[in-house]
């Protein structure tokens, strides 16, 4: 008997995480409509993020938080993605960053991907970010944050978890 139970459960993660993986490969192929001029294809990208949203609501319902473990390295990197981009459904967000905390708490999620879940949440909420990952635009070649807490310690914060530190990080976004 556990041993069927074992199988269907092996069978059940391996669905959901083909799954995600899925749905990680359509947001890739449709991401540079996000910031499209052409508000069509703006809403092409939140009907996709809506529905990959929604599905994770689903998942996390049921499964709780797909874990490495669970799902397998890209799966679980790709439902962080998911409820990233899921601006429009801070509770879907709400609800991953609260199972992600858990699980990094028990070793099994990254730290690093809850930093930058966290702080996508905040800037949608309308709060400081912790770490910095956001970047809101920018100015004079240079990239800008959305408002951080206690800017002084940023890099402090951002090692903690695994992040480089600002400057390294922004160095990506700048023009060149």
């Amino acid at each position: 008997m556990a041993a069927v139970q074992q199988d269907q459960s092996d069978r059940q993660n391996s669905v959901l995480a083909a799954e995600l993986v899925s749905m990680m490969a359509e947001d890739g192929a449709h991401a540079r409509l996000a910031n499209s001029p052409d508000l069509a294809e703006q809403a092409v990208w939140r009907r996709l993020t809506a529905r990959h949203g929604d599905r994770l609501a689903e998942m996390m319902a049921e499964h709780g938080w797909p874990t490495e473990q669970r799902v397998g390295a890209e799966a679980a990197r790709a439902a962080w993605l998911v409820a990233q981009h899921a601006d429009r459904q801070l509770d879907v967000q709400r609800r991953a960053a609260a199972l992600m905390t858990e699980a990094v708490a028990s070793g099994a999620a990254s730290a690093r991907d809850l930093a930058f879940l966290q702080d996508r949440l905040a800037v949608n909420e309308g709060r400081e970010q912790r770490y910095g990952t956001q970047i809101g635009a920018v100015a004079d070649g240079r990239p800008v944050p959305w408002p951080c807490e206690d800017p002084e310690r940023l890099d402090e914060r951002r090692a903690k978890v695994g992040i480089e530190p600002f400057d390294e990080y922004t160095a990506r976004f700048a023009p060149r």
